[in-house]
Order: C-alpha cells, then sequence, then structure tokens
C-alpha cells in the first residue's frame, strides 16, 4: 500500500465508474485515511449520490469470490484491510453494455459504482474486510431489479487472478446467466403527472414509443391524496415532469378555488419537491407569466415574483420551493394551447358560428403549444442542461390577444375585422375576473443560447388550426 499519494480519480471504460486513488498516512503505529470525503470528491466529478447506509463484508481466506451482481442503486466501495481484485461489468440497456474494467484494490483505493453496472470481488489475502456506501435501502422490491451475469462468462472473459475452480463460490453465483441471457437493467424512470392536461397530453405524444416514461392522470396520481406519494417507489424515477395545475384564474379568486389552487399548485408541488429532495429526482415544475405583474415589456428568468393575483401567487410560491432543489428545471410559460379548451378553439368556434367578437388589444405575449413545450422540455432533459429556470413559448414577435385572434379568423376564411379589439378595463366592466398582466412576453434568449430554437408562434398557429379543421 502507497502512503501519502494525493487524492486522485480515473475514468473508466464503464461510464459513470470511477477509480479512486486515497491517500493514506501511516507510521509506526498504523495508519488513517479519509475513506469517503464528499466536498473533495464532488471537486473531482464524484456524483452527490446521497448514502442512506454502510455496509462491512469481511471474508477469512483468500480466494473468496462474489458477484457478479448489478443493483438498482449506486454504492461506493473502499477497502478496510486486505487486498481484493475487482471486476465490474455494465448490465444496463445501452451501447457500453457488456463493457468490462477491473483493477486491484487496497486500503488506499475506492471505486464508485453506478446503478446497473455489475461488480464482483475475489479475495487476494486472507482477513480481508471491505466497505460500502449504497444510496437505497435494501427491500424486496429493490431485489426484485437485480441484475446477474455468471463469473465465468466467456464473453467478457475476466482474468481472475485465482482461478474460478479453486475459489470459494456460492451456488447461486455459480448459476447465474451468460451475457447473451441477462436481461439488461433498464434505465430509471420519468414520470408525468397531469398526464390527461393539455400539456400532458402533448408529453403522451412525444414520449409515445419511450418505455422509460409512465403517465399519471389524476385517476392514477390524486395531487391532494397523500397516499398518491406515500404509496410510490420513487427510487426508481429519475426525473418527475409536473404537468399537473390548477388554472382556473378567476375561480382562484374566490374561496373555494383559491383552497384548492394553493392545495394543487404550491401543496402538492411542496410534496413533490419533498420526494425529490430524498430520491435525488429531478423534478421539472411548470410555472406561468403570472408570477409578474406585467409591467416590464419582456420577462427574463431572475426578474422578481410580482403576482397580480391569488394563481399568480400559488404559481410564484411553488417555484421559490422548487428553486432550492439541487436537482430542478422550472419551466416558464405562457398562454398555453394544447388539446383541450384553450383560446385558440374558442375564436375558432366563434367565427365557424359567425360571432364577432370583442377581444382584449392591450395585453401583449406569445402563445406555447404544448407540443413546442413537450420539445423544450425533452431538450432540457436530453441535453443535460444546467439546471435552474428557463423561459419557454413559442418565438416570433409578441402579439395581443386581439391581434392573435384575427390571425384565427383569418386562417378559417374570415375576415380580420370581424374582430373588434376592446381595452382590458373595457372588457373587465361587470365581470368578476382576476387580474391579469398586461405584458406577459418572456425572453427566450436563456434557452436560445444551448441551442434550442422555438418555432415561431404563427407558424404554428396556422398548423393547429389546420388540424382542427381536419
Amino acid at each position: 500500500m502507497e502512503f501519502s499519494k494525493p487524492l486522485g480519480v480515473t475514468h473508466t471504460s464503464i461510464p459513470g465508474l470511477l477509480f479512486f486513488d486515497l491517500p493514506v498516512h501511516g507510521d509506526n503505529r498504523g495508519w488513517f485515511k479519509e475513506n469517503w470525503q464528499r466536498e473533495k470528491m464532488l471537486a473531482l466529478g464524484l456524483p452527490d449520490f446521497g448514502p442512506v447506509q454502510n455496509n462491512i463484508s469481511f471474508n477469512e481466506k483468500a480466494g473468496t469470490t462474489r458477484g457478479i451482481h448489478a443493483e438498482p442503486w449506486d454504492k461506493y466501495v473502499s477497502v478496510a484491510a486486505g487486498k481484493i481484485f475487482g471486476a465490474w461489468v455494465d448490465l444496463r440497456e445501452g451501447p457500453s453494455f457488456g463493457a468490462v474494467f477491473t483493477a486491484e484494490l487496497d486500503p488506499s483505493q475506492a471505486v464508485f459504482v453506478p446503478r446497473g453496472v455489475g461488480n464482483a470481488f475475489q479475495t487476494l489475502e486472507d482477513g480481508t474486510a471491505y466497505a460500502y456506501l449504497v444510496n437505497d435501502h435494501w427491500s424486496e422490491a429493490a431485489q426484485a431489479q437485480y441484475t446477474f451475469l455468471n463469473l465465468a462468462d466467456e464473453t467478457v472473459g475476466i482474468r481472475w487472478p485465482i482461478p474460478l475452480s479453486q475459489a470459494e463460490l456460492s451456488a447461486k453465483d455459480e448459476a447465474h446467466p451468460r451475457l447473451s441471457d441477462v436481461v439488461p437493467m433498464a434505465e430509471k424512470k420519468i414520470l408525468v403527472l397531469g398526464a390527461d392536461g393539455q400539456l400532458g397530453k402533448a408529453l403522451r405524444a412525444f414520449y409515445a414509443s419511450d418505455s422509460r416514461v409512465e403517465f399519471a392522470g389524476r385517476a392514477e396520481f390524486d395531487l391532494r391524496d397523500a397516499q398518491s406519494f406515500s404509496g410510490r417507489r420513487w427510487q426508481d424515477y429519475s426525473v418527475i415532469i409536473n404537468a399537473a395545475a390548477y388554472t382556473a384564474v378567476d375561480a382562484a379568486e374566490h374561496q373555494e378555488g383559491r383552497a384548492d389552487a394553493w392545495a394543487i399548485n404550491t401543496g402538492a408541488v411542496a410534496s413533490l419537491a419533498k420526494f425529490a429532495l430524498e430520491h435525488d429526482v429531478t423534478l421539472v415544475h411548470v410555472s406561468s407569466d403570472y408570477v409578474f405583474d406585467g409591467t416590464a415589456v419582456e420577462h427574463h428568468e431572475d426578474e422578481a415574483f410580482s403576482p397580480l393575483g391569488v394563481y399568480g401567487q400559488t404559481k410564484a410560491a411553488a417555484d421559490a420551493l422548487v428553486s432550492v432543489l439541487p436537482r430542478h428545471y422550472i419551466v416558464r410559460t405562457s398562454w398555453v394551447v394544447g388539446e383541450g379548451k384553450n383560446f385558440v378553439r374558442t375564436m375558432a368556434n366563434l367565427a365557424r358560428q359567425g360571432i364577432q367578437p370583442a377581444v382584449v388589444d392591450d395585453q401583449i405575449g406569445r402563445l406555447s403549444f404544448t407540443d413546442e413545450l413537450a420539445r423544450g422540455i425533452a431538450f432540457l432533459l436530453s441535453e443535460a442542461a444546467p439546471f435552474g429556470t428557463y423561459n419557454l413559448s413559442n418565438d416570433g414577435p409578441p402579439s395581443s390577444w386581439a391581434e392573435l385572434a384575427a390571425a384565427v379568423y383569418e386562417g378559417l376564411g374570415k375576415s380580420r375585422t370581424e374582430v373588434r379589439g376592446i381595452s382590458s378595463e373595457e372588457y373587465a366592466a361587470g365581470k368578476q375576473l382576476a387580474p391579469r398582466p398586461i405584458n406577459s412576453t418572456l425572453s427566450l434568449d436563456k434557452i436560445k443560447a444551448l441551442g434550442f430554437e422555438p418555432r415561431d408562434q404563427r407558424a404554428a398557429l396556422a398548423d393547429y388550426l389546420k388540424n382542427l379543421q381536419n
């Protein structure tokens, strides 16, 4: 064992498998080491994997061989006494399936083994002990996800220092399948909540062929039911996309609606944030332009909250909750249009009926078609974009509601002049309406800088109208 070498990391041939050199300080009394040092190791690229359990394995004789086991959690393995030969095989779905890495470990080395990578150890000295930190508690549900590979598999061809014929093995390990018969460990799942709403339906369509994605409408996941949260194994998910929300802006100003808005838009989000934090899950939360009062001509991601009404207050509170999570995307959008009741469908129905509507002409913004929102959310996840808040809507020159209504009429073969523009004050006269921001235009510079190009709202509107007519 080498004393006083610097802390270092080696990236191996298996993605995510990290091999660490540990500083060990020794003298005539023995030795001391920092076995796991979160701050220093994070700086070297170790994931902040959040261990919850520490296990120790003691092996009396050299030649004791265990594995190859792939488990549904991450683990950090180090030697406390003796020496081991380690073999790791990637048993995850993907292009690196079957990749192999081997190394000898003494107390001055450690290895981080990501979920789904099979590991095996053979002791090279009597009285060997090694410890491992894991970021999930053992359970029968977890054990059911284990994946195994035979120690003697010819495909991976591990060269054991002590031949397996002379080693101490368990009958179970000897019976594990060859690589050709191994069922790879699937990636963690993505959970879409609010899957029956406008955005949820667009996400269903976008991820229709992706078996990793699980969809839950209100029947499958009621945001107001505590059992929905406690009855789910969150360790099996990597991402939660929260597309559920209370969006009755005017009703939220009244007693019953106010309670519902706070319960769904804030209370439920707090529960999601709690479980996301506990299980290192990325939370994608959909926000709104209503967190601002609309006095700015264009809203940037770092603008201070200034909501005018209850709906905006509940969304701003949820944004504040989600923003403290280490792994989060707050996707702020405006004027959502998808499959369901929305402004464009309403105007299209009025146009077909020959009605000449009065539409507000002093509220300015851009439409956000749900297929564009789904594409943008998927982009942030697939590109592993830096966590934080991103504005996301369709692009193009901002428009008033009246201008967009006229575009709907024109797109359906009607005259634009059939739409009459009126002020917000005139429209609200005699009605019990929630206050709305005058300017809802969101700056798209941040997400564009990552390479995402939102589609022009007028082009998207034209296609949407074509689909309505078919």
